[in-house]
């Protein structure tokens, strides 16, 4: 996915733009950089953070850059953010989002003078890069960043510096958030709200939909209004935000010991010995199920996180699939002859999961009943990258639906599969249930999901589970 975090101060910012980055690290792997602006004019760093946290390729840097004002970014793709130079002016831009439509707005581009863009390494084009041009076709910033929002089809969300302020400017239908935090002196802009906290800022507003924000060492204010239309991903709130997040007033959380306690309510006369969250993204939920269950809560597998801090790496499955395993320490006297309902954020491919159940077995486990906390996923992300998915195929579902259906699916028959009072649904549960091995399988359905979020429907996005938007 990514994010993105800018800062202006009357004072250097480096200590602030490095922590307040960091602190978007759970939103990607491949690249983490910066940029400053100060009196040696615009200074930038990118460094590959695969395999080594941001906050270690970036000591340098702290030392060595100064500024007033700076953008960084935690990117699960392109290296950003990049420094530009312009009709309109030298300026650094880094972005949040995915652009559907690329090949097209670059043949447009190419038609109408752009005369040529960077390769990356395969022979892409960066898509910030992308975003650039599309600005610069403008005369001004403000239009620019506007014409992008409207040209994109996927999601755009941009932090734009230059050497008056930064420009915050939120995706057109807010489908990524951008929050503005405040203190003295100095203001900054995030995609995680509670990034800015532990450097002192406190929250003073969240962008709206498609709004851009202008920030300087006095303050900020609007410079194109939001729109009404709204669809923020509800998955945030599942799956990618962080705990101490919060989005559209909805703490993350929160939101997932409300789903915990919904799927407890939903859940009734299972007899089980222990709840149990897969660590670390399903404890939230598990303990919101055991609130409300009065079935105790219990840790029997341990994240051993000094030497394995990071979720997603790396990128080959089959290396993956052994770091998960090793990232997990059992606690056999937990596990022995117990009976579990075992709870996690989601099941995409399935992989994992398997795994960590396998292993609960292995160590003595009974019984293991799976209790996702969302629907099944069903359609490929169009607008955050959310999974490393190429196709849809690489979902459990699409794969357990095309097998049923024995390769022939339609539209219409698929639609049935996302009905979960549907005889497909249940048949489709049910051959998941036996490939990943489980004692019952039950997702957590589709209303109780945006109950437990809280906001309007109309608002939330829910396309990866029934492919509307």
């Amino acid at each position: 996915m990514g994010g993105i975090f800018g800062v202006v101060s009357n004072n250097d910012c480096v200590m602030d733009l490095f922590f307040g980055t960091d602190y978007h690290s759970h939103l990607g792997t491949k690249r983490g950089g910066m940029c400053v602006y100060g009196q040696n004019g615009f200074e930038r760093s990118i460094h590959d953070i695969a395999n080594s946290p941001f906050r270690t390729k970036f000591e340098k840097e702290v030392d060595e850059m100064s500024g007033i004002m700076g953008i960084g970014s935690i990117s699960d793709g392109e290296p950003q953010p990049l420094t530009v130079f312009s009709r309109m002016g030298d300026y650094s831009i880094g972005t949040v989002g995915r652009i559907n439509n690329k090949e097209q707005l670059v043949k447009e581009l190419i038609g109408s003078g752009c005369n040529q863009f960077m390769s990356m390494s395969g022979g892409g084009i960066n898509n910030t890069e992308l975003v650039a041009a599309l600005i610069s076709t403008e005369n001004d910033f403000i239009r620019g960043i506007r014409y992008a929002q409207n040209k994109i089809e996927g999601s755009i969300t941009i932090l734009l510096m230059t050497s008056e302020g930064i420009y915050a400017a939120r995706d057109k239908f807010g489908r990524t958030p951008l929050i503005i935090g405040k203190k003295k002196g100095s203001y900054c802009a995030a995609s995680e709200s509670f990034s800015f906290l532990n450097l002192g800022y406190k929250a003073a507003r969240e962008l709206g939909p498609a709004e851009i924000v202008f920030i300087t060492q006095s303050g900020f204010g609007t410079v194109a209004e939001p729109e009404e239309k709204m669809r923020i991903c509800t998955f945030l709130w599942t799956y990618f935000g962080y705990p101490t997040s919060t989005y559209e007033g909805c703490n993350v959380e929160e939101m997932r010991y409300r789903s915990g306690a919904s799927i407890a309510k939903n859940d009734k006369n299972i007899k089980v010995d222990y709840v149990a969250g897969v660590p670390d993204s399903g404890t939230a939920h598990a303990l919101g199920y055991a609130n409300k269950s009065g079935i105790p809560f219990s840790r029997p597998l341990i994240k051993y996180t000094p030497t394995w801090p990071r979720s997603f790496m790396p990128q080959n499955q089959k290396a993956r699939d052994l770091i998960a395993r090793m990232k997990l320490v059992p606690v056999n006297e937990l596990i022995k002859g117990k009976k579990f309902v075992l709870i996690d954020d989601s099941i995409v491919r399935g992989t994992q999961l398997t795994g960590t159940v396998k292993y609960l077995y292995e160590n003595g486990a009974k019984e293991i009943h799976v209790r996702p906390a969302c629907p099944p996923l069903m359609f490929g992300c169009k607008y955050l990258n959310f999974s490393r998915s190429i196709s849809e195929m690489d979902l459990i579902t699409r794969r357990t639906i095309d097998k049923l259906e024995g390769g022939y699916v339609t539209p219409e028959i698929l639609q049935e599969y996302v009905d979960s009072k549907s005889e497909r649904y249940a048949n489709m549960v049910e051959d998941i249930r036996k490939q990943l091995n489980f004692t019952s399988l039950k997702y957590h359905g589709l209303e109780d999901t945006l109950k437990s979020v809280g906001l309007d429907r109309s608002k939330l996005c829910t396309y990866c589970w029934n492919g509307k938007e």
